[in-house]
Formats: C-alpha cells, structure tokens, sequence
C-alpha cells in the first residue's frame, strides 16, 4: 500500500471505528508500528485533528470537524499539479496558462509556512527543456504512482531511493541512488540521481522504474546537476 492509500485506509478506519490503537492500525494497513506514526504526524500536518488518549480504553481519535480540512492539498499534491502545467506549457499545449497560474496561487495560499518551504526546494529540483526530435518516444508506459510520493521524502530528507529499472533492452536492475532533479522533456519524464556505484549522474526515465523504496540511513549531499543550455529551470511560483 502506498504512502497516499495508507493515509486514506488510516483516516477511514478512525472515523469507523471512533477509536483505534496504534498496534490495530498497523494491522490493519499492513505497516509498522513506526510507519503509522509517521503517518499520524503527516495526517496532522495535513490539518487532521487525531487526538491521543492513554490507559486502558484509550488510543488514536479523529475530531469529526477535522472532516472540514480533508480538501486540504498535501505538498506532493500541489508539485505534482505544478509540474503538469509547467509540461504542458512546455509541450504548447496549455491554452488557458493564466488561468491555471491564477488557481494554482489560490492552492498555494492555502499553505502552512512550512509546507511552502518544501514546495519551494522541490521546484528547486525542477527542469523543463524540449525533446529531440530523435528520440524514440513509441514505447511509452505508465508512470508508477508511488514514484513522486517517493521522491519527495527522499529529496526532502536527502535519503538515498532504491529502485527496479528496465532498461530500452528490458534487462531489469536494481538501483540505489541519490535523488538529485526531475527533468520533463515531453512527453518524457526522467529522475536524476547520483549513482555512487559508478561515480556519476544517471537519467531514469520515470516510466521505466518500478518499487521505489526509501532507504534510512545516512544523508546525501545536494549536487549540481549538469544539464545542457536547452533545459531551464523552472523554479516560479504563481503569486
């Protein structure tokens, strides 16, 4: 179960259940014990008001007002809805732009301080360029849904990913990087990561990468990622 599926299995189960433990949840999700509190404290973030009761015939409680904040956008949310646009408008294919700059700073007022900061350093991380004209495009597949989520507590925390990758000849590997950037060429999609097992850059195309993982551990340092004069950076947001 996912990051985003596991938060929403969570808040179900407290609003069936009135009152549930840690230990239950875990169960029922299929987690740790140490997952379902990361995700508590990331379900508060969120503005989801879980009370805490200890002793007997205590545990984790959902305030019902707190209904009235489930529309509120997580960061991944809002990066991802960015990132659309800014392929689109990449791509020539966004004819209402101002309209979609004009809604996506409405979402981006609605955000916590800190949430912002972490939009910002993910946008950060963000290029956009064209693709050649030469690049063979006509083996295009679906983007793993876990990948963003993924990426941003790996980016954010500076914790390395493990992943499976099929390469253009369909030989499957696994990989352990550090994430670095997003690159959109349309309609391709690439992560950027150090490899420290060959010393250099790769480019992953996001279609191709199955079963990221995060990997606790140590941290990665930030690095300039080389990218050629036709790529841009695309670290605006709409005011």
């Amino acid at each position: 179960m996912n990051i985003r599926f596991r938060h929403d299995a969570i808040v179900r189960i407290l609003r069936r259940n009135g009152t549930s433990t840690v230990s239950d949840l875990a169960e029922e999700v299929g987690a740790s014990r140490r997952t379902v509190l990361r995700d508590i404290g990331a379900l508060r973030d969120q503005g989801f008001l879980i009370r805490s009761e200890s002793g007997r015939g205590g545990g984790l409680q959902l305030d019902p007002e707190s209904v009235q904040t489930t529309a509120r956008l997580s960061v991944t949310e809002v990066f991802a809805l960015l990132i659309s646009v800014a392929a689109m408008r990449a791509a020539r294919t966004l004819p209402f732009s101002d309209l979609a700059d004009a809604g996506l700073a409405k979402i981006e007022r609605t955000l916590p301080a800190n949430k912002v900061r972490d939009l910002r350093r993910l946008l950060d991380c963000l290029y956009v360029g064209q693709l050649s004209s030469k690049q063979e495009i006509s083996d295009i597949g679906l983007v793993d849904s876990t990948l963003l989520p993924s990426f941003e507590t790996a980016f954010l925390q500076r914790l390395h990913l493990r992943l499976r990758y099929c390469d253009a000849k369909g030989a499957e590997t696994t990989r352990e990087i550090e994430p670095q950037a997003m690159l959109i060429l349309p309609p391709l999609w690439y992560l950027v990561g150090w490899d420290p097992a060959r010393g250099d850059f790769r480019h992953f195309r996001m279609d191709r990468i199955r079963k990221p993982e995060i990997v606790e551990g140590p941290q990665f340092r930030r690095r300039h990622v080389p990218f050629e004069d036709d790529v841009c950076p695309y670290n605006d947001m709409p005011r």
